[in-house]
């Protein structure tokens, strides 16, 4: 049957690695999209970051809602009633179908409208749009990947993360070459290219997850596919729990894209140099991430066992480790920061324009390790409502801080990109804050 959760360092490092090599293969998409996009020029680069961040702040509506999915299944999990996950994953599944079909009528109408009031310059919106046209069919099988990404996290068995995530990654990427620039008999469609490729590479996921799923015994063991007629009895609680979570992910990537729209008032150059360094500054967080996930998920599952006062030692251990394997990448972003720079761009003037921002990601790196933990540690006691607060608060301060700092001061890139280092720092002691009253011990879901 399931397998309930224990708080030890090889367990936090057993749920985590698989989701951190998943996250790798997924996130290297990212590395590749933007290196490829960045031969074709400073304004296709920096629509590809307007586009596919305002692509992204829709689409973490449905990850905040698979987090909210992971935290009850790995409730009932530790709980032993492994029957109801099930009940609880196709729940999961009918609302992410409609989240998707109302998204991609967000986009079809809405986007041009919302883009063409922020963006300065014309071509930039111009493939923005171009990007968001294509890219808009993909939030169906994206949804239903995290269905089933929510459900194995929630049980505790990653390792079927480190297969999907890589033919995700290995498809994209040899998509992405042979659609941007016409490789192989393929139309060469630049950005859009880049957009189709994603799209593919979500469907051949999610028919992966569906073989393996229907192979693995996990169908009769937690009694999935029954796809009975929905129950509002069955969403309430769910809701509750992932709705906050949704509009914490929402608006955490929301202020990302306000950041970005921020940033293309400096100019394009500053845009495309912070493009870069989002792409590997997404690639460096991807062993938090991982960790951070696994943190939600075993606590969730440890106070389903009714072992509500290891969570506070839990949360410790998880802390230690993120800030070690932080310090070690670190390193890397320090000593070969030309040579990677040059990875995504062979223009000298960008490169130098990139430099500073890639130092200043070093410092916020440590911040979001601290802050992250913690704040996922807290999400994972089911207070997905204080969550949202504090979330709230830290993206107010963020927001504010980087309009003042680049439009009424007219500060630098770099000064703009340190909010990073408040955001986090904030995240993370309000989260600490609430996390010791204990006051999260008497919440049930």
């Amino acid at each position: 049957m399931g397998k309930k959760a224990d708080t030890t360092y090889s367990n936090i490092w057993r749920i985590s690695y698989p989701i951190i090599i998943g996250l790798t293969a997924q996130n290297l998409m990212v590395v590749i999209d933007t290196a490829f996009l960045g031969r074709l020029g400073e304004i296709t680069l920096g629509a590809s970051a307007i586009g596919g961040i305002f692509y992204l702040c829709l689409v973490m509506l449905g990850t905040g809602f698979s987090v909210g999915l992971q935290i009850m299944i790995g409730r009932r999990n530790g709980e032993g009633r492994y029957r109801q996950i099930g009940n609880i994953f196709d729940h999961g599944v009918y609302f992410m179908i409609l989240l998707a079909l109302i998204l991609f009528l967000i986009v079809s109408y809405a986007a041009p409208l919302f883009l063409s009031w922020f963006l300065k310059s014309e071509g930039v919106l111009a493939e923005s749009l171009h990007y968001l046209w294509y890219r808009r069919f993909g939030f169906l099988f994206s949804f239903l990947v995290l269905c089933f990404n929510g459900f194995y996290i929630g049980i505790t068995r990653t390792r079927v993360l480190i297969a999907s995530t890589s033919i995700m990654a290995a498809t994209n990427i040899f998509l992405d070459y042979s659609l941007i620039f016409g490789r192989f008999g393929m139309p060469g469609m630049g950005i859009a290219g880049a957009a189709m490729a994603t799209n593919i590479a979500e469907i051949i996921t999610f028919l992966f997850f569906l073989l393996i799923t229907m192979k693995n015994g996990t169908v009769g063991e937690f009694r999935l596919f029954r796809f009975n007629r929905p129950n509002w009895a069955q969403y309430r609680p769910l809701l509750s729990l992932a709705v906050p979570v949704m509009f914490q992910y929402f608006l955490s990537f929301a202020a990302w894209f306000v950041f970005f729209m921020v940033i293309e008032q400096i100019g394009e150059t500053a845009l495309a140099a912070s493009n870069i360094t989002r792409s590997f500054y997404m690639l460096l967080m991807i062993p938090v991430w991982g960790l951070s996930s696994a943190t939600n998920t075993l606590v969730s599952n440890i106070i389903g066992q009714g072992r509500s006062a290891e969570v506070i030692p839990l949360i410790k251990k998880v802390i230690r480790v993120a800030m070690g394997i932080t310090f070690l990448i670190v390193q890397v972003n320090i000593f070969f920061t030309e040579h990677i720079i040059s990875f995504f761009t062979s223009e000298p003037h960008l490169i130098e324009a990139t430099i500073p921002l890639f130092r200043v990601i070093s410092l916020a790196l440590f911040a979001f390790a601290f802050g992250m933990i913690l704040f996922s540690g807290l999400s994972g006691t089911g207070k997905t409502m204080v969550a949202l607060v504090i979330e709230v608060l830290s993206i107010t301060f963020y927001l504010v801080s980087a309009f003042i700092i680049a439009v009424l001061l007219e500060g630098t890139a770099p000064l703009v990109w340190f909010v990073e280092v408040i955001y986090f720092s904030i995240l993370g002691i309000g989260s600490m804050v609430y996390l010791r009253s204990g006051n999260w011990k008497l919440y049930r879901i």
